[in-house]
């Protein structure tokens, strides 16, 4: 007679190989959260699951997913706001000699947690070292080459009052990339004055000064009742984007990008959160 199956003793037996596999998969995850990575631009079946294991095994400081890809990654705007904000700081850290950082350090120094920078860099397919974190060269080149700032840009401004001539002597716009190449206005007063390397131009030459220079961003300081009109001439001209800080939404067509940065709106923002603010206690 052949002996009865123990059908409790496999149930027990299966149950405890799936807590173990479970604890092992835990375990894993946890060793390989920060070290991990997965290429942006590759679909979820490349790479290779066990491919993936092994870059998470053995990182290699400031690794790629692939060093051959120049595409930028499809980034939230809140996600390149906090790169610009990276960017920034470990412009700061290099020049004062740090060269690695980690992510706990990096959100502190932009109010963010350490989860959030971690995931914020792997997406951008960069790694960090157990016990060293990340390398500020190689952070400062994977960032700039997201945001642009690997390569020059020229910058035309249009508005040279208060706030225009403040941002042609602002320096630092060009170690991120940006070269003002020109600046305009209709103010006969102002045309024709040298602030810095830069001569101030009548309106008029728009268009021809963009022939010559081929500018790919603008920065528009005129008042709100021509700041659309403008726009449209430099559209016509081919700038491909605008930072606009002129008091009104402008609009453009969908082949220029268009950021507005109203200063009245952004204090109107800051006056409600400090009416958000509990008490401030006596002194």
């Amino acid at each position: 007679m052949s002996r009865p199956i123990d059908v409790t003793a496999d149930r027990e037996d299966n149950r405890s190989g799936a807590v173990a596999i479970r604890r092992r998969g835990v375990k894993r995850l946890a060793e390989s959260t920060e070290y991990s990575w997965r290429s942006p631009m590759t679909s979820p079946s490349d790479p290779s699951p066990n491919h993936a294991r092994s870059a998470a095994r053995s990182p290699v400081e400031g690794e790629t997913a692939d060093s051959r890809e120049t595409a930028a990654p499809i980034l939230p705007k809140a996600a390149v706001g906090r790169l610009s904000l990276y960017f920034r700081e470990l412009h700061r850290l290099a020049d004062s000699g740090q060269t690695s950082i980690n992510s706990r350090d990096l959100g502190r120094l932009v109010d963010v947690s350490p989860a959030v920078v971690r995931r914020d860099l792997s997406n951008l397919g960069t790694i960090g070292r157990r016990g060293v974190g990340y390398s500020v060269p190689v952070l400062l080149e994977n960032l700039g080459r997201v945001l642009g700032s690997s390569v020059p840009w020229g910058v035309f401004l249009i508005g040279v009052g208060s706030l225009g001539n403040a941002l042609i002597r602002y320096r630092g716009f060009a170690r991120l990339g940006f070269r003002l190449v020109a600046a305009f206005d209709v103010d006969p007063r102002v045309v024709g004055q040298h602030i810095g390397e830069i001569v101030i131009q009548p309106l008029d030459h728009l268009e021809s000064a963009v022939k010559v220079s081929a500018p790919e961003l603008a920065i528009l300081a005129v008042p709100a009742e021509h700041a659309q009109e403008v726009v449209a001439r430099l559209t016509a001209a081919g700038i491909r984007g605008i930072l606009n800080f002129a008091p009104t939404t402008i609009r453009a067509g969908a082949a220029t990008a268009v950021v507005n940065v109203d200063l009245a709106s952004e204090l109107q923002r800051l006056a409600f959160s400090v009416r958000q603010l509990p008490p401030a206690s006596a002194p």
